[in-house]
């Protein structure tokens, strides 16, 4: 789990990541394939779509601007089969967290303001107090800059103890994040191939944490989970289990998706799709 958290020591919280990232509940008691990389878009102004939405950070009580993409102003133009939505105009996962400059709580934004008393507490004492303000006035937001406040949002989520499937979904997307910047990397600038292998093994180690996470939150949560229903959610850990190699995961629940009562067509057809995926990763001819 190091490797996930590395980086976090320059805004001062590098005591943050050490133990588990999910929580197994059985120890509590009950309570298509990659594109290649494409060049960067030099005809698209990113800060043409965004505009400064005003928060107050509910650990604080301060106010402050975050980025955020307007909405209908992006075009989706493919989803990956892990669901990532994949936009022309701009990279909208970058923008998908919440991040506080003054006290350094971060979150989803669909997560932001869920804080009860005792998580609030704890995030003062653990994060605020320790967190060295990362100053950033950039028109938009670096694939850097995205990749810090999202390692924020995962330190905040282990403080204040989130559920398992808050977690698996900031992994998950991290990951989204870091396979939208490969694809806009520059194959012909120096050190790509390295940079590329290093993001590869990253984004590869984020997707077995967030199925993990998944897994674990089918087992002990309610639906929906990260606003997803049983199908999708089923669907999606079948995907990850595709991408991280995990056939025997990823044919069973192919299997019962195919097999199953609820599922809609559209999921059955994507699960057909990561049959055939699985056939061919393991050189086996497709039915």
């Amino acid at each position: 789990m190091a490797g996930i958290f590395s980086g976090l020591e320059k805004l001062g919280l590098g005591n943050i990541g050490g133990g588990n990232l999910f929580e197994d509940p059985s120890k509590k008691e009950a309570p298509v394939k990659k594109e290649e990389p494409k060049k960067k878009l030099s005809l698209v102004n990113e800060e043409d779509y965004l505009f400064d939405k005003k928060y107050k950070c509910p650990v604080c009580e301060d106010e402050f601007d975050a980025k955020t993409v307007r909405t209908g102003k992006v075009r989706m133009k493919n989803v990956d089969i892990d669901l990532r939505p994949d936009y022309d105009e701009v990279d909208q996962n970058k923008y998908d967290v919440i991040a506080c400059p003054h006290c350094g709580y971060a979150a989803l934004g669909r997560y932001f303001a869920t804080l009860n008393k005792y998580q609030i507490d704890d995030i003062r004492v653990k994060i605020c107090m320790n967190y060295k303000k990362l100053d950033y006035n950039e028109p938009t937001y670096s694939y850097e800059h995205a990749r810090n406040i999202y390692q924020l949002a995962l330190a905040n989520a282990v403080v204040k103890k989130a559920k398992n499937s808050e977690k698996a979904y900031i992994c998950l997307k991290t990951a989204w994040v870091i396979r939208g910047e490969t694809r806009r990397m520059d194959p012909s600038e120096d050190g790509y191939e390295e940079k590329k292998a290093a993001n590869d093994a990253q984004e590869k180690e984020l997707l077995s944490n967030a199925l993990n996470g998944f897994v674990m939150a089918r087992q002990s949560e309610e639906f929906p989970i990260a606003g997803m229903d049983s199908t999708t959610l089923d669907y999606l850990i079948a995907a990850l289990a595709v991408e991280t190699d995990q056939f025997d995961v990823a044919s069973k629940m192919v299997s019962e998706l195919l097999t199953s009562r609820v599922a809609n067509s559209r999921i059955k057809d994507k699960a057909r799709l990561l049959k055939d995926m699985i056939a061919e990763k393991k050189g086996e001819p497709a039915e």
